[in-house]
């Protein structure tokens, strides 16, 4: 503990800096998926055949390790931030489509007809109707892939892209148990934070529902 202390008395600005990479990096490649997955789950709804495809296919890459895809796309893209980023958008599509399919494929049918006898059009009912009904499900997804994502972002330091990882490593290749603890320890507690406020948002946004 006094380690860990003197750790951050000595290295808190380094220690931000690390922080604040970790969270843009999760943060980007959460984004990513979302504009990758949302609308592709949307078309998926009313298309079997290429709900199946996408699910067998993004499935297939979540079984794949986040750190098999970065070894294999340092030879294209080399090291840093992008790799990184793609990696972890391949960990977090599939939560966010499957929940996205879910969510369109099980609204609910009276409430559809309902829009249409009072006479909205396909755009109206997508976005006043639809949408909000199918966006609690949808969210749910996205806070699956938000923990998940700060969780593997730890492979970023892996290839020079930074964050919270650079400590775990350091502390691997030195055998120091106070960096061990810092890094992982932080990485925990951000997965814990995010999942916290993200549930209580969803409980806030579902309020209406029994």
């Amino acid at each position: 503990m006094e380690n860990a202390i003197v750790y951050f008395q000595n290295n808190g600005r380094e220690y931000f800096g690390l922080l604040m990479g970790h969270i843009g990096i999760s943060f980007v490649s959460v984004l990513a998926a979302m504009v990758v997955a949302v609308p592709l789950g949307i078309v998926c709804a009313g298309r079997p055949r290429l709900k199946s495809i996408a699910e067998a296919g993004f499935g297939l890459l979540r079984i794949v390790p986040s750190l098999a895809i970065l070894i294999l796309l340092i030879p294209i893209i080399g090291t840093g931030v992008k790799p990184a980023v793609i990696a972890l958008v391949l960990l977090a599509v599939p939560p966010i489509l499957i929940n996205t399919v879910q969510a369109f494929l099980t609204l609910p049918p009276e409430m559809l007809e309902a829009s249409l006898a009072m006479g909205m059009n396909p755009r109206e009912q997508f976005f006043k109707v639809k949408l909000p009904l199918a966006f609690p499900l949808m969210f749910a997804g996205i806070r699956t892939a938000t923990v998940e994502v700060i969780a593997s972002t730890t492979i970023a330091s892996y290839i020079g892209a930074g964050g919270l990882g650079d400590i775990i490593f350091t502390g691997l290749a030195l055998l120091r148990t106070d960096l061990l603890f810092i890094g992982g320890g932080s990485v925990a507690v951000l997965s814990l934070l995010t999942g916290y406020l993200m549930d209580r948002y969803y409980r806030y946004i579902t309020r209406w529902q029994p």
